[in-house]
């Protein structure tokens, strides 16, 4: 199950409606939805994976990645959180194959530097879930104190050798971010193995906000819009991972990495000597850990540092890496012609 949905604002200008992070060559020359079901597909054949994204992305998807079923890209009738999102996506599942089938879940606009260690990882949390009839997270053995992500403690080790999960932290500031570090959390980064069954009754069994409207149109093929109509939006670690006795982690070290920023370019993309970065053309003098791209022209860059450079069709924005996490209060105070000028 591949969660594709959003525009990812904060890759404006070059992320719009029309042409969504996930379907950008952010990190190499293909979208970030095609690298995903790229790495999966050794142990996922393309027949058995769902994409899940917003309605009007759905032909571009279909488009992007011939190769997925066009019936096996969902559009979801409204944002309602992931909890609801992944709740419909095992019954649906359930619907087409069975119950006791397992169910991988990832987003579609990570990076992974270790294809096989991230697939090693995949299978080593599906066996914990199959032994330990558990809702398994891989965690991610960090490599900074980030206070962007949210982390989670692992606590005894169980008969698989899996442990369970002490506690969920949702970002914390940067302090604590490095002290948590020191005290052995792992990143909570979303990749989640499951049984079908196991999920769907603690879903039933946890998680009021959609339980309900999972009992009255789980069961039918045409009672996707109704569910997602009345179902109250909560994330997946909130309505259930958090509220759940059976969760296990395995931790993962396979150069994993949420593009979420264009900050985060920095890391997951090869640099120059300077430490800058760039799609398209740069020449950059005395200038260091730069985030450029450039479409249909050259970025010249000369005695600047950590700024982020994005030229494309007329619009060329300026910023520092720093506010370029902050993208939103930007666009939401642009005048119209300029928002949409790209």
């Amino acid at each position: 199950m591949v969660l594709a949905g959003g525009v990812g604002s904060r890759f404006w200008p070059l992320s719009t409606p029309d042409r969504p992070k996930q379907l950008l060559p952010l990190v190499d020359d293909k979208p970030l939805l095609v690298n995903t079901l790229l790495r999966l597909e050794p142990i996922v054949s393309a027949d058995r994976t769902l994409i899940l994204t917003n309605a009007s992305l759905v032909d571009a998807i279909r488009a992007a990645v011939p190769s997925v079923p066009g019936e096996n890209v969902i559009a979801e009738p409204r944002p309602a959180g992931t909890a609801a999102a992944l709740a419909w996506a095992a019954t649906e599942i359930d619907r087409r194959s069975n119950a006791d089938s397992t169910m991988i879940c990832v987003h579609a606009d990570w990076a992974v530097a270790d294809a096989q260690g991230f697939r090693d990882a995949l299978l080593a949390a599906e066996t914990v879930a199959i032994a330990d009839h558990a809702l398994v997270t891989v965690g991610i053995v960090p490599t900074r104190p980030d206070p962007g992500f949210g982390y989670l403690q692992p606590g005894a080790i169980t008969d698989s050798g899996a442990r369970e999960v002490t506690r969920f932290v949702e970002k914390p500031d940067r302090k604590r971010a490095a002290e948590m570090l020191e005290e052995g959390y792992l990143w909570n980064s979303g990749i989640f193995v499951w049984r079908v069954r196991d999920f769907l009754a603690e879903v039933m069994a946890l998680t009021p906000e959609i339980s309900a409207s999972l009992t009255a149109h789980g069961r039918d093929t045409g009672g996707m819009a109704a569910f997602f109509a009345e179902v109250k939006q909560v994330s997946v670690d909130v309505g259930v991972m958090e509220r759940s006795a059976r969760v296990r982690v395995v931790s993962g070290d396979f150069g994993w990495d949420d593009v979420g920023t264009w900050e985060a370019l920095r890391r997951v993309k090869s640099a120059d000597e300077s430490g800058n970065v760039a799609n398209g053309s740069l020449f950059a003098l005395e200038a260091s850990r730069n985030v450029v791209h450039a479409e249909g022209t050259a970025v010249v860059l000369y005695g600047v540092s950590d700024l982020v450079v994005i030229s494309r069709g007329g619009l060329t924005l300026v910023t520092t890496t720093e506010k370029s996490a902050d993208l939103k209060t930007l666009i939401d105070a642009l005048p119209a012609e300029l928002r949409d000028l790209n």
